[in-house]
């Protein structure tokens, strides 16, 4: 193993664990989905909004998740405030959709009161935890510069 990815895989464990939650939760969510199908009351009751949310929600964890395992998968190190935001930014994306579909008060013309702009606070976060994360993990990619191995000395 180079030092390269020796490095990368003890700093960028985190993005391996991220996605493995962020997969465990998009199981979850299928389970949700045929219960939502099923017309099942307590899953009616927990997800009042549209279906397709839910789904939405669903689809975006395991997209998130693959772009995780992705950049875990380049081993190149990625330095902690990018890892962070990349697992952050994945959660906090993904679970718009799942605000949505429980307050279905989110999923329209914007409202008003203290819930819809908690919200609006929530989502602009999210896209700049989000963005700064993968953009910073794209930028270390495009500028990283392996180094020699003992082999090609």
């Amino acid at each position: 193993m180079t030092d390269n990815a020796q490095s990368a895989e003890t700093t960028n464990i985190i993005l391996l664990r991220g996605a493995a939650l962020w997969i465990l939760v998009a199981l979850i969510l299928a389970w949700c989905l045929v219960s939502l199908k099923m017309e099942a009351p307590l899953m009616l009751a927990i997800f009042p909004g549209k279906f397709s949310r839910v789904l939405q929600a669903h689809i975006d964890f395991l997209l998130m998740s693959a772009l995780l395992l992705g950049f875990y998968g380049t081993r190149i190190p990625l330095v902690w405030p990018v890892r962070w935001a990349m697992v952050i930014g994945a959660f906090t994306n993904s679970s718009l959709f799942i605000l949505q579909a429980a307050f279905p008060i989110l999923d329209g013309p914007p409202a008003e009161g203290w819930g819809p702009a908690l919200f609006g606070v929530y989502l602009k976060a999210s896209i700049v935890t989000t963005t700064l994360g993968f953009a910073g993990a794209c930028l270390t990619v495009l500028r990283f510069r392996p180094k020699p191995s003992r082999r090609d000395v």
